[in-house]
């Protein structure tokens, strides 16, 4: 095993804290919801010029990547660009985009998820362009986007479209500096009722099709206390999202309701069978509801339709894996202790690695899931800190854990300048 410059790489990290703050500061000043992230990715790709990484490009879709070193192991580091809104202003003690540093945080939309991933692997870029890298390893630094409206888009258009298919991927989503090697998965189901529209003032001559949609719904409601428990990703659950229906005017019988259904996935659960389980449902069959999963077809920034089925699937990369003792290594290198393992309640983007392409992939973030999506937006900057030296150990741990393998197809896809 090679010599692991665990503390030159702690003392780079220390020395870099006032940088990634800054960095951190300089990517939650711009608004970037899902679809309008260019101008962050404008600011990622100056930030990772500005720490040395000379090969930069930003894809047709609109993600960027930087590649560090040559080699056919490739480490690909994954922080997601876009955010969601920030909701009620009023709630928000410190605004969602001045970026203030104080008390030991960053606050402002984004923080947490998850441009702190973002700050802290350009904080290891830096590290990595002072200490260089094992031989034979390449880091792929990705700012991906359109990631809150639907998960992994951006690694499904990477692996089909660009060809970038790395040997291990580390997610940057907050986790409060544990190791995490899983997550339940979701899909989104829409159930459709059609009745037949009739005026008002005699709705006994139509058929009402939010009157049909309302034991479907009940059904759902009651289907949620029956869901699997895994035991460890947890419990799947469903939920209604929203209700719409259509009738041509106000003074008239809807002739359409649509529900949309969120449905969180545990082990074993699939988009086939939940689509079954709820067309199992007596309700569904009485109201000749139709029942069915829709596409994600929203252009990207930069004007560019990838549709993908809105199906995310649960995964789990076993305990026993190479990568994920690696992280255990790393963390434990450079926390000093035993570390925690875990995994995420929300989705993340390893529903395209792990789940559709069986890519091996971890999660290391800073900050925490509970600040996610709220006003309360926040990273530690400590943890800003700490991520970024993970980020810079990890390729010397793996160096030292798993052999080479052979040249793939996907050096020359990293080669990409």
């Amino acid at each position: 095993m090679p010599d692991m410059p665990v503390s030159k790489i702690m003392e780079l990290a220390s020395k870099g804290r006032d940088d990634v703050v800054r960095y951190l500061q300089q990517l939650i000043a711009v608004p970037s919801m899902s679809g309008q992230e260019e101008e962050v990715i404008e600011r990622v790709g100056v930030l990772m010029r500005e720490v040395g990484i000379r090969q930069v490009r930003v894809d047709r879709l609109g993600n960027i990547i930087g590649v560090l070193g040559k080699g056919p192991r490739i480490l690909a580091f994954d922080a997601h660009v876009d955010t969601v809104d920030v909701g009620d202003l009023d709630a928000w003690e410190i605004k969602p985009f001045e970026a203030v540093a104080k008390d030991g945080f960053v606050f402002g939309r984004g923080a947490a998820d998850q441009k702190g991933g973002m700050a802290s692997m350009i904080l290891a870029a830096s590290i990595l362009g002072q200490i260089g890298l094992p031989e034979g390893m390449t880091v792929l630094l990705v700012g991906s986007v359109m990631e809150e409206d639907s998960d992994g888009l951006c690694w499904q258009y990477l692996v089909n479209e660009e060809r970038y298919i790395p040997s291990w991927v580390v997610l940057t989503e907050p986790t409060n500096l544990a190791v995490n090697h899983g997550q339940r998965g979701r899909v989104e189901i829409e159930i459709a009722t059609m009745g037949r529209s009739a005026h008002a003032a005699s709705p006994e001559q139509g058929t009402n099709a939010v009157y049909l949609m309302t034991p479907v719904i009940n059904a759902v409601r009651k289907l949620g206390s029956k869901m699997k428990d895994d035991g460890y990703l947890g419990k799947g659950t469903v939920a209604v999202t929203e209700i719409i229906s259509r009738a041509p005017s106000l003074c008239a019988i809807p002739d359409l309701c649509r529900i949309h259904l969120d449905r969180r996935l545990t082990a074993g659960e699939t988009d086939k069978t939940s689509l079954d389980e709820i067309r199992a449902l007596p309700e569904v069959r009485a109201a000749n509801a139709e029942v069915s999963i829709p596409d994600y077809s929203k252009p990207s920034y930069r004007g560019y339709h990838y549709m993908v089925k809105k199906y995310y699937p649960a995964w789990v990369l076993d305990r026993d894996h190479s990568l994920v003792q690696a992280g255990l290594r790393t963390a434990e290198s450079l926390q000093g202790s035993a570390a925690r393992l875990g995994t995420w309640n929300f989705s993340t983007n390893g529903v395209a690695t792990q789940g559709m392409f069986g890519i091996p992939t971890i999660g290391f973030g800073p900050s925490e899931e509970k600040y996610a999506h709220t006003p309360d937006d926040r990273c530690p900057i400590d943890h800003l800190v700490t991520a970024g030296a993970f980020y810079a150990l990890l390729p010397w741990i793996l160096d030292g854990l798993v052999p080479a393998p052979p040249p793939t197809e996907s050096v020359e896809s990293a080669d990409r300048g």
